[in-house]
């Protein structure tokens, strides 16, 4: 499924128009942009019964081209990391 199906069936759904749907659709994804990268110290966005989003950062360190086997060195980064919820995680099991 991608964002145009999820979005269409937002629409349909609750009887709103495909824009309005959008808005929605887009609101909530900021939102939660926003609050796993705020300044609070847990800097986590719980969805009860789907999972979590958690900002985590990765160290920098030495890596290998591929292709030549050369070493270069890769620049820590923050990432967003997703943890499935116990109730999520046994419905797919």
């Amino acid at each position: 499924m991608n964002k145009q199906e999820i979005i269409s069936n937002i629409a349909a759904e609750h009887g709103v128009t495909k824009v309005t749907a959008k808005k929605i659709f887009e609101q909530i994804f900021e939102d939660i942009t926003v609050s796993v990268m705020s300044k609070k110290s847990d800097n986590k966005f719980q969805v009860p019964g789907f999972g979590s989003f958690k900002m985590d950062k990765r160290a920098a360190r030495v890596g290998r081209n591929p292709r030549t086997g050369e070493t270069m060195n890769i620049k820590a980064k923050k990432v967003i990391k997703f943890k499935a919820s116990k109730t999520l995680t046994d419905k797919l099991n």
